[in-house]
């Protein structure tokens, strides 16, 4: 009902709103009006419907001109600012004031004033004001991402939910952002600021990483750890060595170092920590090392096994009664054979798992 009334609204604006100043004067609009009018021909002007197709042609040149303008603008834009995203942001700016202008000077060929435009804007922003709320909100939230700079155009990052991709686009109302997986999200600011988003390409690429590897307690733990160490300075994509990292007030070694993690029930873990030069390929560095780690392992001559789950079982006095059988003929514990060739459980295969 209320969005019926609004041409009502704007037709009673037109009407009643004076075209001339209180001295008399000529208005901006009406002499805008005239002086478009002047360009036209007069046998144009006896066609109905030659001012909205003035008006057409304006919104369609501003269109034209405002991408000219920011494909002339582009380069010194992007040199003054250094972020991307607000260069973007910029250009967009200048397309959509050339825009308006267009708007404007299309509103001339009717005689429409500033005080037209604003209440008819009014009524406008009343009527789908409760519409636009979720926008609005992303276009605040636009701006304290522009302002917080969580993250840029190109950087690596990764959302609460585990997707993980580079950023497109950034804007006002939403961010762009190819996944590895090829895939391409949306995501209104509103709900980006209130996740939490890793980001890999923060001022420095360096991302540390980490591998576990289980070695049997039979192994040569110093060797293992010494190769483990080996097989990540191998490879191209880590970093071999070089002062420390410093993250915050802490300081991290930069070449590959292997720590004694925890004896397990199954095995020495071993934890290797090393730094890779960049993180948008990170699963292929991890299986380079491990790779590496494999080759290593095979060519040295020391004692070295990688652990698995297995399990040994001993039976003796104070394990209670079992029984057995050996050829169809079963005994308990108490009836075994007295011949001295009794076998325990444990040093005879054929009853080990019986």
């Amino acid at each position: 009902m209320i969005a019926g009334r609004v041409p009502t609204v704007l037709r009673v604006v037109l009407q009643q709103t004076p075209t001339r100043t209180p001295d008399g004067s000529e208005s901006t609009a009406e002499g805008l009006g005239k002086f478009l009018a002047s360009l036209v021909p007069e046998w144009i002007q006896q066609i109905p419907g030659w001012r909205f197709a003035l008006a057409l042609l304006i919104l369609l040149g501003g269109v034209y001109i405002s991408k000219l303008v920011v494909r002339l603008l582009g380069r010194p834009v992007a040199k003054r600012f250094a972020r991307q995203s607000v260069a973007q942001m910029v250009l967009s700016g200048v397309r959509i004031v050339v825009v308006l202008l267009s708007v404007f000077v299309a509103l001339g060929a009717y005689n429409v004033t500033f005080p037209d435009i604003f209440v008819f804007g009014t009524v406008f922003t009343a009527v789908v004001g409760i519409v636009l709320a979720p926008i609005i909100g992303s276009v605040i939230n636009g701006l304290f991402i522009l302002a917080d700079q969580p993250y840029e155009i190109g950087d690596m990052i990764e959302l609460d939910t585990g997707e993980r991709g580079f950023v497109e686009e950034i804007t006002i109302r939403y961010t762009k952002m190819f996944t590895l997986d090829n895939t391409f999200l949306v995501l209104p600011n509103s709900s980006v600021r209130e996740r939490d988003v890793i980001n890999y390409s923060a001022e420095d690429e360096r991302t540390r990483l980490t591998l576990s590897i289980l070695v049997t307690y039979e192994s040569d733990i110093a060797t293992a750890r010494k190769l483990i160490e080996r097989a990540a300075q191998n490879c191209d994509e880590v970093i071999e060595g070089g002062p420390a990292i410093r993250i915050g007030s802490a300081r991290y070694p930069a070449k590959p170092t292997c720590y004694i993690d925890e004896f397990a029930d199954n095995g020495v873990l071993l934890t290797l920590r090393y730094w890779a030069k960049q993180p948008y390929k990170m699963l292929t560095v991890r299986s380079k090392v491990q790779t590496q780690v494999n080759t290593l392992f095979d060519e040295s001559d020391a004692a070295l096994e990688f652990a698995y789950p297995h399990q040994h079982l001993v039976f003796d006095e104070t394990s209670g009664t079992a029984s057995v059988s050996v050829d169809g003929q079963s005994w308990g514990s108490d009836s075994l054979p007295d011949d001295g060739e009794h076998l325990s459980n444990a040093d005879d295969p054929s009853r080990r798992n019986t």
